[in-house]
C-alpha cells in the first residue's frame, strides 16, 4: 500500500511539474509571438516607405555624387581584368572593399553604392559616364539572420565599406599596368592601352558587359548607350586616362597627408583602412588642401590651418528618421537650436548635412545637389528596420521603465545639447577649426546659395532646397550652414530609433556592443570588427577573437589601445545633473542592464 501511494503520488507531481513547465514554455512563446507580431508590422512600415518614396530613396542608394568627376565607368568596371589579384573574380568588381550587390535588385549592373553620372543626366546632354559613390555606400548595411540570408538595412551602416582600402587598391591597379614607366607621359600611354585593349576585349565578347542591358529611372543602358560609351571613352582615351591617374593618386597621397599629420603610431592602421569607418572631415579636407596645392598652384594652402588639428576618426551614422534631430529657430531667427546633425551636431539644416556627405568624396563644383535635397524628406521619417531575432517583451517591458529613468532624458529627440563630460576621446569635436568652419561655410553657400535653382524628378519640379529652413530664409546666415566651432566642443546624444543596428557603439565603434556598453568593465581591448553574423544576447556584430579569419578581406582586430582616435572610454559612468542622477555603469546590476538591452531592442 504504501509503495503504491508513493507510485501515486511520484506521478501526481510529475504531472504538475510537466503543467508548470508547459506552461512557462507557453507564456515564453506567447512574449516571443508579441514581438514576433510587431517585427511584421514595422517591417511592413518600412517596405511601405520605400515604395511610396521610390524615386528619392533611388537617388539615396543608387545615383552618385559626381555629375562628371570620380573614375570612369569602364575602367571601373573593368579593374578585375586589369588587376585580378586585387579585385577577385567573384562577379562583383567592389567586393573587396565591402560593397554588395542588392539580392533585392538583381538587375544592377554594380555593387549598390555606386552609380554613374548618365543615370542623371539628361538624354541628350551625352557624355563619358563617370562612377562615384553614392549615399548608398555608407548607408544601407546588411545583418546575416538566422536562415543565413540577409536583412538590408535601408538608412544604416555599411560596416564592411572600405574607401582607403578602395583608393589604395586603385593606385596599386595603376602601378602595374604602368610598370616600367619612367615618365608620366609613359604612364599615361602604358595605362591607355592596357585598359583599351581590356574594353576592346570584354566589350567584343559581351555588348552588354559594362550596364547588363539594365533600365534605371527610365534610361535603358542597352547595348546602343554601350557601343556609344565605348567610342565616346576611345575617341578621348588619352585625355580621360590621364585625368583618372591625377585624380586616383591625389586621392591617396592626400590620405597620407592627413595620416602622417594626426595619426603619429597609428599609420599602418590608417592606411589599410578600416570598414565602416572613416575621418571624413579629414578625408574631405585633405583632398581639398592636396588638390589646391598640386593642382591649382594655390600658394596659400597650408596644412597647419586647412587640415584638422586633430585625428577625427568615427564610425559611420545611421540616418533614419532625421525628423528627431531636426532643429528649430530660436524666436529672434538668430540661431537653431535643439537639434542638429554629425557626431557632435554642427551641422543643423539637413540640406547641408546631406551636401557634406557628398564632399566627404571630393566633389565640389562637380556635386549633383539633387542627391542631396532628394534625401531632405526621404530621411526625415525613413523607419528604422525592426529588429530580426527574438525579444522577451516582458522583459523589454521592465528594461522600459528602467531606460525611462536613466537614458530618456539624454537620448530623446531634439535634444541639441553636446555633451563634453562623458569621458570620450573629444579628438572629432574638435576637427572642424575655426578656419575650416569658415571655408566650408563660404564653400557650402557657394555650392548651394539661396538663389541656386534644381530640377528635381521626376518631374523637373523647379525647387531651391538652399533657400530657407522652416519658413526663414538662409540668406547670410554662416552659422545654420555650419555652427561655431566653440559651440560643438562635444557629442550629441543620439536618439535610438533602430540601435541595435548601429553596433559597434561610441563615435569610433570602440565598444562592441550594448551589453559592453552598459558594463564597461567587460569592454575589451581588442575585438573583431567587420561581421555580418550578429549576437543577439549582448546586441552587436559578432566581436569575439575566437575565430578571426585576417585572410576575409572585411574582417579585421579593432585594438582599443592603439590610439587616442579609437579609446574605448566614456559612457563608463554614473553622472549627477539637476540634482538627479542617471547610472550609466550597470556592472553592479546586470540584470538591470539586460532588461534595458531588451527593451532597447524594439527601439
Amino acid at each position: 500500500m504504501r509503495a503504491g501511494r508513493c507510485f501515486w503520488f511520484t506521478a501526481l507531481l510529475a504531472a504538475i511539474i510537466w503543467m508548470i513547465v508547459d506552461a512557462s514554455i507557453m507564456a515564453a512563446e506567447d512574449r516571443f509571438e508579441e514581438w514576433s507580431k510587431e517585427r511584421g508590422v514595422r517591417r511592413r512600415a518600412v517596405d511601405d516607405y520605400l515604395l511610396k518614396n521610390a524615386v528619392a530613396y533611388q537617388w539615396f542608394a543608387d545615383f552618385p555624387f559626381g555629375t562628371n568627376d570620380g573614375i570612369p565607368f569602364l575602367i571601373l568596371q573593368v579593374l578585375p581584368k586589369l588587376a585580378p589579384q586585387e579585385w577577385g573574380d567573384c562577379g562583383n568588381v567592389l567586393e573587396e572593399v565591402g560593397l554588395f550587390r542588392d539580392e533585392r535588385v538583381p538587375s544592377y549592373p554594380i555593387a549598390r553604392g555606386v552609380g554613374w553620372s548618365g543615370m542623371g543626366r539628361d538624354k541628350s546632354d551625352f557624355k563619358v559616364d563617370y562612377a562615384s559613390f553614392t549615399c548608398g555606400a555608407c548607408h544601407i548595411g546588411r545583418v546575416r539572420n538566422r536562415s543565413g540570408t540577409f536583412e538590408y538595412l535601408d538608412g544604416g551602416i555599411n560596416t564592411q565599406f572600405n574607401l582607403v582600402r578602395y583608393r589604395t587598391k586603385v593606385v596599386r591597379t595603376i602601378d602595374k599596368i604602368v610598370a616600367g614607366a619612367e615618365t608620366q607621359a609613359d604612364r599615361i600611354e602604358r595605362a591607355t592601352a592596357r585598359i583599351e585593349a581590356v574594353i576592346d576585349e570584354v566589350h567584343a565578347d559581351d555588348p552588354h558587359y559594362f550596364y547588363r542591358n539594365c533600365s534605371i529611372a527610365g534610361r535603358d543602358f542597352d547595348a546602343v548607350y554601350e557601343a556609344q560609351q565605348v567610342s565616346a571613352f576611345k575617341k578621348n582615351a588619352k585625355e580621360i586616362v590621364a585625368k583618372f591617374l591625377v585624380r586616383a593618386d591625389l586621392e591617396l597621397r592626400s590620405l597620407a597627408v592627413l595620416v602622417n599629420k594626426n595619426y603619429q603610431g597609428f599609420e599602418q592602421p590608417m592606411l589599410r583602412g578600416m570598414g565602416g569607418m572613416a575621418d571624413a572631415t579629414g578625408v574631405s579636407t585633405s583632398f581639398g588642401y592636396l588638390h589646391r596645392k598640386e593642382v591649382e598652384k594655390d600658394a596659400r594652402s597650408n596644412p597647419d590651418i586647412d587640415l584638422p588639428p586633430t585625428a577625427g576618426l568615427t564610425d559611420f551614422m545611421a540616418v533614419w528618421r532625421q525628423a528627431d534631430r531636426r532643429a528649430r529657430w530660436s524666436s529672434d531667427g538668430s540661431a537653431l537650436l535643439e537639434g542638429g546633425g554629425q557626431w557632435n551636431g554642427n551641422i543643423p539644416v539637413p540640406i547641408f548635412r546631406n551636401l557634406a556627405a557628398e564632399l566627404t568624396m571630393g566633389f565640389s563644383v562637380g556635386t549633383d545637389v539633387r542627391v542631396a535635397a532628394l534625401s531632405v524628406d526621404f530621411l526625415d521619417n525613413l523607419p528604422s528596420p525592426p529588429y530580426p531575432f527574438e525579444v522577451d517583451m516582458d522583459l523589454a517591458g521592465r528594461g522600459q521603465v528602467l531606460f525611462q529613468r536613466h537614458c530618456a532624458d539624454c537620448h530623446r529627440p531634439h535634444n541639441g545639447r553636446v555633451y563634453r563630460d562623458i569621458g570620450t576621446d573629444l579628438g572629432r569635436a574638435k576637427v572642424v577649426s575655426e578656419p575650416i568652419a569658415q571655408r566650408a561655410q563660404l564653400g557650402f553657400m557657394a555650392i548651394g546659395s539661396p538663389e541656386r535653382e534644381v530640377l528635381l524628378p521626376p518631374d523637373n519640379r523647379k525647387a531651391y532646397p538652399f533657400s530657407t529652413f522652416d519658413g526663414r530664409s538662409l540668406k547670410d546666415k554662416p552659422t545654420a550652414v555650419m555652427g561655431d566651432p566653440k559651440d560643438h566642443l562635444g557629442y550629441v546624444a543620439l536618439p535610438l530609433n533602430g540601435v541595435w543596428a548601429t553596433a559597434p557603439y561610441l563615435h569610433n565603434g570602440s565598444v562592441p556592443t550594448l551589453y559592453h556598453l552598459l558594463i564597461p568593465n567587460e569592454r575589451p581591448v581588442v575585438f573583431a570588427k567587420g561581421r555580418l553574423d550578429f549576437d543577439s544576447t549582448h546586441v552587436g556584430y559578432s566581436w569575439t577573437l575566437d575565430d578571426v579569419q585576417p585572410s576575409k578581406a572585411h574582417e579585421y582586430q579593432y585594438d582599443t589601445s592603439a590610439h587616442s582616435s579609437v579609446s574605448r572610454l566614456g559612457h563608463d559612468r554614473d553622472i549627477t545633473e539637476g540634482g538627479v542622477t542617471y547610472k550609466l555603469d550597470w556592472s553592479n546590476d546586470r540584470r538591470g542592464a539586460m532588461a534595458i538591452i531588451e527593451y532597447l531592442k524594439t527601439k
